[in-house]
């Protein structure tokens, strides 16, 4: 997890082909049947690292279904405070928002349908906060058509 935080922070910081790579050689290390939390967790931030939706697409694809596989107790060894619950709103956002930049209106539909039914396990804060104020963005954009990328979408930052 340290390795995927670290490469992380160097997307953030504008550094997104370095942390694609990195992620991607943690992703063979780690591979297709490894820990879950950790395939889930590479793979939803990779995801972010891509302004292809397509190639978003795959990755956030890779993360819920990893995420399906993390148990209570393992999230708990790497997080006390975390509960399972809690990942999915973000996951299906994510779907969701790649299936309209797609122009996938029908299926960005229910993966923010399934979002907002995970909305009420989030946390209270600002991180809460941010996630329920993107789901209603995303699902106006589906809305009204849009498959024009979100000021507020997380992405490479080069």
């Amino acid at each position: 997890m340290e390795a995927i935080g670290a490469a992380v922070a160097e997307g953030q910081n504008g550094e997104a082909q370095t942390a694609r790579r990195k992620l991607l050689d943690l992703w063979s290390t780690i591979g297709p049947t490894g820990d879950p939390l950790h395939r889930c967790t590479l793979a939803h931030h990779l995801a972010d690292l891509h302004e292809d939706p397509a190639q978003a697409l795959a990755w956030d694809v890779r993360a819920l279904d990893a995420a399906d596989a993390v148990t209570e107790q393992r999230l708990r060894e790497h997080h006390a405070g975390l509960s399972i619950a809690a990942l999915y709103p973000s996951l299906h956002l994510n779907l969701a928002d790649d299936y309209r930049r797609l122009g996938s209106f029908d299926a960005a539909a229910e993966h923010i349908d399934a979002a907002r039914g995970h909305v009420p396990d989030l946390p209270e804060g600002v991180y809460g906060g941010f996630l329920r104020t993107a789901v209603e963005q995303v699902a106006e954009a589906i809305t009204r058509r849009d498959t024009a990328k979100r000021s507020s979408a997380p992405g490479p930052t080069t």
